[in-house]
């Protein structure tokens, strides 16, 4: 095969003309929604954008005023004129909106990744092909000129027998929060390795770094092991001095560098040998040289390929199937990085509890016997958990955070510094805890935190809000939804935005009722109370009944 240096810009690949051009939204206007504004419009694809921020949308309408403007995803959704969405909103959205765009008929670009969850990502692809509805997803690099002739040398055996794939995705920012580095650069090296060899891993191993945040990766190495013989190695952090963007194939017979950062030779390959000598191998230096392919655009060449999807209803190169083999690996890389996190956890408690492999438990922990802790809960330093507990799912402890014996915290609570749970308390499915009255996301204010004190026995319903600063009274009943911006008494039932006392509840859980005098009643148990100052007191109890 005969190879050509290629230098200069990257040209747009030329488009015939279209008997319909698709019409098009692009939901989220950041750096990289930009980006797909510009092409889609370059493209006369482009009919509106939408975004919740409306300095994004001000900007926005002074280079496109012929597109329309939505702030409302279920607006852009309504509007008969669109045909399809270009999703470049934060990564944990993206399965929602995807869903909710399928849902409407419409056809959907989503950037990487597909989603945050592989379950979610299969009721995504099922959905779309229930639907008969084109899924894409962005992976860009597989619209990157160099790539697809990296692709083609493979293939036709130019660098032989591969054996090691090294990435490297660096950079100094930019930082996020919505999800970790593994999640935001790895995709596109997942993607591209995965496509190469034509086969998924046997095994991944992973270690990471949280040095920014406690519970997100700023750093991390992946090795993926497949039953070829190839070893991947790939390399993703935003804490590096230099942005540097390279992918290295090695086979038996050439190397090839792709450096995404390089101007002109950007695919280079280096015909470097190893010869046997003496029964010792000796490597043989050769000099690389570029490797010739037409310097499309890839961004223009990826928007254009969506919308010939489209056209022609079929599958794109990168569909839900391709989106959802790369999702399998990095929630395999994930829970890698888990496994040996936990690993090296110190755990300062005595007894025996359960924890799955799932969640995390910083060191200094301590965790009294008998306590279950479920799936993706973190537990952070500092924080003590009684006897007995059960800790949902997905839930946040900490730091520094006292709880009592025989707590029930249901699934997506977080429980902040300065919230302290006496013994029996109940915390309803995502129901919300604050420490700060004003926050503010460029001002810290730690140094404010408010406690928030929820004594024995008290049930907080699902998704009710405690405002920071308050006591919840013993066996008090917060109801489902409810605001509560003040002390609640005793035995004190509270529901409503702003909460409001609407009765009084036993120790069992049931609304009392009046008895003779200023007495209060339990039809159920028994039990008598009387009004105080500060709630109830019990006056006889004849049988205790707790759930």
């Amino acid at each position: 095969m005969e190879f050509q240096p290629k230098g200069g810009v990257m040209n747009r690949a030329k488009t015939p003309e279209p008997k319909k051009i698709p019409k098009i939204a692009v939901i989220g206007c950041g750096d990289w929604g930009r980006n797909l504004v510009r092409n889609f419009r370059d493209l006369k694809a482009l009919a509106a954008v939408c975004d919740i921020r409306e300095s994004k949308i001000h900007d926005l309408k002074k280079s496109y005023p012929e597109c329309k403007f939505f702030s409302s995803f279920d607006k852009v959704l309504q509007d008969p004129e669109i045909e399809a969405v270009a999703i470049a909103t934060p990564a944990e959205s993206h399965g929602e909106f995807v869903k909710r765009a399928l849902a409407e008929g419409k056809d959907i670009f989503v950037e990487k990744p597909l989603c945050l969850s592989l379950d979610e990502g299969e009721e995504l692809v099922a959905l779309a092909k229930a639907k008969s509805r084109i899924l894409m997803v962005g992976h860009l690099l597989w619209y990157h000129p160099a790539i697809l002739q990296l692709k083609k040398l493979v293939d036709e055996g130019e660098l032989g027998r591969i054996q090691y794939i090294y990435s490297n995705r660096l950079n100094l920012g930019k930082i996020r929060r919505e999800e970790n580095i593994l999640w935001s650069f790895a995709p596109h090296d997942v993607s591209v390795i995965l496509g190469l060899l034509g086969e998924m891993p046997e095994s991944i191993q992973a270690q990471g770094g949280n040095y920014l945040h406690q519970q997100i990766s700023d750093v991390t190495v992946s090795l993926l092991s497949f039953s070829s013989g190839v070893k991947a190695h790939i390399f993703v952090s935003w804490l590096h001095p230099f942005k540097e963007q390279k992918l290295i194939v090695v086979g038996d017979k050439k190397m090839a560098v792709f450096d995404d950062l390089e101007t002109r030779n950007k695919l280079v390959l280096y015909p470097h040998s190893i010869q046997w000598k003496n029964q010792i191998p000796v490597a043989n230096r050769a000099e690389g040289f570029p490797v010739f392919f037409e310097p499309d655009e890839p961004l223009y060449a990826e928007c254009l390929h969506f919308l010939k999807s489209i056209q022609t209803r079929t599958a794109p190169r990168t569909d839900g199937q391709e989106g959802l083999r790369v999702l399998k690996v990095l929630q395999q890389c994930q829970k890698a990085l888990r496994s040996n996190f936990q690993k090296s956890q110190l755990l300062a408690s005595s007894g025996s509890y359960f924890v799955h492999d799932s969640a995390f438990v910083d060191e200094g922990v301590e965790i009294g016997e008998g306590t279950r802790i479920w799936h993706f809960s973190h537990l952070l330093k500092g924080t003590r958990i009684g006897k007995r507990c059960n800790i949902g799912q997905n839930v946040m402890i900490g730091p520094h955070v006292a709880i009592g014996n025989d707590v029930k915290i249901q699934n997506n609570v977080s429980v902040y510094e300065g919230v302290v749970l006496e013994d029996a308390v109940f915390c309803g499915p995502s129901m919300v805890f604050t420490n700060v009255l004003n926050p503010r996301s460029e001002i810290s204010r730690k140094h404010e935190f408010q406690a928030t004190r929820v004594k024995r026995g008290a049930t907080l319903g699902a998704h009710c809000t405690i405002l920071c600063g308050v006591t919840i009274g013993r066996y008090a009943l917060v109801g489902a939804g409810a605001v509560v911006t003040r002390d609640v008494p005793n035995y004190a039932l509270v529901y409503g935005n702003p909460a409001r006392q609407k009765g009084w509840v036993c120790e069992c859980g049931l609304k009392l009722k009046e008895a003779e005098g200023e007495s209060l009643h339990c039809a159920s148990c028994g039990s008598r109370y009387k009004v105080e100052v500060t709630g109830l007191k019990q006056e006889e109890l004849r049988e205790k009944i707790l759930s």
